[in-house]
């Protein structure tokens, strides 16, 4: 699959080696056009207007050279190449939203983050919990019943009170302008021996919560680090490169919306140095919370996001395939190339390495700030 979507409004940036700092893009004929104005110098600022569609159909603009072949590029300071989507926007995820994954949460803590326990917890208890748990709507009476019974027999989990409660999990993904876009490297923290990638589709909310459009995300994670507690939650998920988002949002007009987003079926692919193959996917049609319901969890009254905010919708891929030994599952290796797609927001790819290998994150906030003021666009 090509990396971009190949029609509908997209909405992205790229590094300017002659900015020295990000520019706003989008698609037209193919080709990628720089649209960075006074009027609109963020991604942010864009997903804030009334009309984000009509703005970015209309706004002069420059043109860069093919969409394809740019997106294509490794990542080089010197070179023209894409960024995460998003800038000034908060990055928060959603956890345990579907039923199939819920249950693999439960058997990394009953595991304790050993991956030779969760293949016998999963065989005593994952299909039962599996069976019980996978038509209930999160806080009905139904959920509440299960829950008693569940307790009763000694099975309930934290991640059972998220996954079928009232409240879902939200949490901060990673910091703002911390996450990768396409092409670039993702990063495991080097104290995590057992840990996978999350296909996900990621939502653009707007500060009012209006939700504007939708991109490719891999929530990396490590199930032995959040499998030890669930208080090393920041920790497990918010490393240097841990965060992949891309390659472009798609904006929503008439031909795509949040009831796409709700059909999505992303696929993923996982292939290893050492010939390992392992292929997935993620059904968005399965999700047990509707998407606006986890927007309305994430801001209102009780929270606020001025600059808006990406929200990482959770995933059904939990992995359970043997990489290297039976019963001992799947994790990722150095060198993994992991491909995320789905028809209609494109192809997310990246590669594995220690966080303590991926170069440092060093374009903030206050560097962007500076480099913005510097080209009079502040």
């Amino acid at each position: 699959m090509r990396i971009l979507p190949t029609n509908g409004p997209l909405l992205g940036r790229v590094w300017s080696p002659d900015a020295g700092g990000p520019l706003v893009v989008t698609c037209r004929d193919g080709d990628l056009w720089d649209i960075t104005s006074k009027a609109a110098p963020t991604v942010r600022d864009i997903c804030e207007m009334a009309d984000p569609l009509g703005y970015v159909a209309s706004a002069p603009g420059v043109a860069l050279g093919d969409a394809t072949e740019i997106a294509e590029r490794t990542p080089d300071l010197d070179a023209v190449h894409f960024l995460a989507p998003c800038d000034l926007q908060a990055i928060k995820a959603c956890g345990v939203t579907f039923a199939g994954s819920m249950v693999e949460r439960v058997i990394e803590e009953q595991a304790a983050g050993d991956p030779a326990k969760a293949q016998d917890i999963r065989a005593r208890i994952g299909a039962r919990i599996g069976a019980s748990l996978s038509n209930i709507v999160p806080g009905s009476a139904e959920a509440r019943d299960v829950k008693t019974a569940l307790i009763e027999e000694g099975l309930w989990s934290q991640y059972l009170e998220v996954g079928i409660g009232p409240d879902a999990e939200v949490f901060s993904k990673a910091q703002t302008l911390s996450a990768m876009g396409p092409g670039a490297q993702v990063g495991l923290h080097p104290m995590s021996s057992w840990n996978n990638p999350e296909p996900e589709v990621v939502l653009a909310v707007a500060s009012t919560g209006r939700i504007v459009g939708a991109t490719l995300g891999n929530d990396v994670n490590l199930r032995d680090v959040e499998g030890r507690s669930a208080l090393l939650l920041s920790k497990a998920k918010d490393n240097n490169a841990s965060a992949a988002i891309g390659p472009m949002i798609r904006l929503f007009d008439d031909h795509f919306g949040l009831d796409d987003v709700r059909a999505a079926e992303l696929s993923l692919t996982v292939t290893g140095q050492d010939g390992f193959v392992m292929k997935g996917f993620s059904s968005m049609a399965e999700i047990s919370r509707d998407p606006e319901d986890l927007v309305r969890q994430t801001v209102g009254r009780h929270h606020q996001y001025p600059d808006g905010f990406m929200l990482y919708l959770g995933t059904l891929f939990a992995p359970t395939q043997d990489r290297d030994t039976p019963g001992g599952g799947f994790t990722h290796k150095v060198g993994d190339v992991v491909e995320i797609s789905s028809a209609h927001l494109g192809r997310l790819e990246n590669t594995v390495m220690l966080s303590t290998e991926c170069p440092e994150w060093q374009f903030g906030v206050s560097h962007l700030m500076r480099n913005l003021a510097a080209r009079g666009l502040l």
